[in-house]
This record gives C-alpha cells, structure tokens and sequence, in this order.
C-alpha cells in the first residue's frame, strides 16, 4: 500500500515459497514497471502499447501513490504486485518464474481482506488462467465486452467478487 505511509512489512521471509508482502512505496515505480512488462511478455495476444519509461512513469506517477499498492519480494527483489483502487483490483502481476507458488494468491487475499465489502476486476478473455484463477477466489462474471473500451482493444471480462466469503 502506498500513499504516504512509511513501509509495511505483512510477511516473512517464512511466507510461502520464502516471499514477503510488504506496502508499495514511491520508489518503487521502476520495480513495479519491471514485474508488469514480464508478465505481460508471457501474454503474447496483447499488443506492446507504450516504452519501458512510460510504463515507469505510469507506475511512480498515477499507480503508486493513488491506490492501495501491494508487493511481494523474494529475496529483496519485487516479484509481484497488486493495486486497488476504489474497490477496484486495477493490477495482479506476478513475474512468470514465480508464478504457482502462491504469491497471486497472497496478494489478491490481501486485496480481499481490505475490501470486505466486494471487489471487481477486468481480466482478458484470452487470459484462462487469470480467470480460473480469480474464479476459485469466489469472483464470479457479470460482464463480457469486445475490448473496445480498453486500450488494447482486446475483449475482456468483468468480474466480481460480493466481499465477506473467501473461495
């Protein structure tokens, strides 16, 4: 979580798979930016819409310091990150060598306790496994689109999940 608040570590290196949960801080925009672009790499039906520096000014100027910013590190390195914002999952990236170990899991747990009144989310209808994902969280469909209205122009799925039960 970021947002003017001074570092929060949430976990251990005694987490799953040895990781930590700590708050987003304002340095941590480039870090961010990194996990994002090689999680997205993996997702070779979206289109490579903006530079490495705009990624990292996105993150350090408009992510980090308005939402509700999450990051998992392993060994002192960012490996994943979550940001909410009102009661919006804007963001769930977990770098692909990390990825199964649980750390998507922790993260949107989090979101989930600090939004007990319901969350909801875009993923891409081409993104299977985020939705199976997000799916066993207890977030169920409420809208299909033909990603007109995002900016990869890719269809995509609206999901919801109602708050106060965990899946």
């Amino acid at each position: 979580m970021s947002g003017g608040r001074g570092p929060e570590e949430w976990g251990g290196p005694g987490g799953p798979d040895g990781f930590a949960l700590r708050a987003g801080r304002p340095d941590d925009g480039v870090a961010v930016a990194d996990v994002f672009a090689a999680a997205r790499a993996q997702m070779h039906y979206l289109p490579a819409l903006h530079s490495r520096q705009e990624d990292v000014a996105f993150f350090s100027t408009r992510v980090l310091p308005t939402s509700r910013v999450a990051v998992a590190t392993s060994a002192g390195e960012v490996v994943a990150f979550s940001a909410v914002k009102d009661g919006w999952l804007e963001h769930l990236y977990v770098v692909p060598a990390y990825q199964g170990r649980g750390i998507g899991g922790a993260l949107l747990g989090r979101a989930m306790d600090e939004n007990p009144a319901g969350l909801s989310l875009w993923a891409f209808v081409a993104n299977h496994g985020a939705i199976a994902f997000y799916g066993r969280a207890g977030f169920a469909e409420v809208l299909r689109t033909d990603g007109s209205g995002n900016e990869e122009r890719q269809p995509d799925v609206q999901m919801h999940w109602a708050g106060a039960t965990r899946g």
